[in-house]
C-alpha cells in the first residue's frame, strides 16, 4: 500500500449532484435553490452559530477551564526518585538522562513525596518547603 493508492471504501463517499446542466436533469436553472433570497446566492448563509440576532448559545454559556502553556515544560519530581538516582549533584540534565522528566522540560520542582536518606545537592531545580526540609535533614542543599 502506498499513499498515492489510498482510496475510500466503495460506497462510503457519495458523489455530489451535478447541478445546472439543463432542464432535463431536474436540477437545472435555479439548481434546486428556489428563486431569489439570501439562501439562493453564493455564500449566502449566516455564520455558524448565528441565531437570527438572538444571543448565540456559545456566547450565552459561561467560559470554563484554562490550559496553561507552561505546564507542558514544567515537571514535578518526587524525593524518592532523586534518592533512586544515586548521584551527589542533581540537575535538570541528570533528570532528563534518567527519564524522570520529559526531554523538553525547562524547569522542575521537587515535591515532598517519598523519603530521602542520602545527601544530595540540587542545582537549578526548585523545591517545596517540605522537600527542602527533608533534603536539608538528610545533609543536602539546594543551589539556585
Amino acid at each position: 500500500m502506498q499513499l498515492n493508492n489510498l482510496t475510500p471504501a466503495s460506497g462510503s463517499r457519495k458523489s455530489g449532484k451535478r447541478v445546472g446542466r439543463g432542464i432535463g436533469c431536474g436540477q437545472g436553472k435555479t439548481c434546486g435553490r428556489g428563486h431569489k433570497g439570501q439562501k439562493s446566492r453564493n455564500g449566502g448563509m449566516p455564520k455558524i452559530g448565528f441565531e437570527g440576532g438572538q444571543m448565540p448559545l456559545q456566547r450565552r454559556l459561561p467560559k470554563v477551564g484554562f490550559n496553561s502553556r507552561m505546564a507542558k515544560y514544567s515537571a514535578e519530581v518526587r524525593l524518592g526518585e532523586i534518592q533512586g538516582l544515586g548521584k551527589d549533584t542533581v540537575n535538570l540534565a541528570a533528570l532528563i538522562e534518567a527519564n524522570i522528566v520529559p526531554a523538553f522540560t525547562k524547569k522542575a520542582k521537587v515535591i515532598a513525596s517519598g523519603e530521602i536518606t542520602s545527601a544530595v545537592t540540587l542545582q537549578g531545580i526548585k523545591a517545596t518547603k517540605g522537600a527542602l526540609a527533608a533534603i536539608q535533614a538528610a545533609g543536602g542543599k539546594v543551589e539556585a
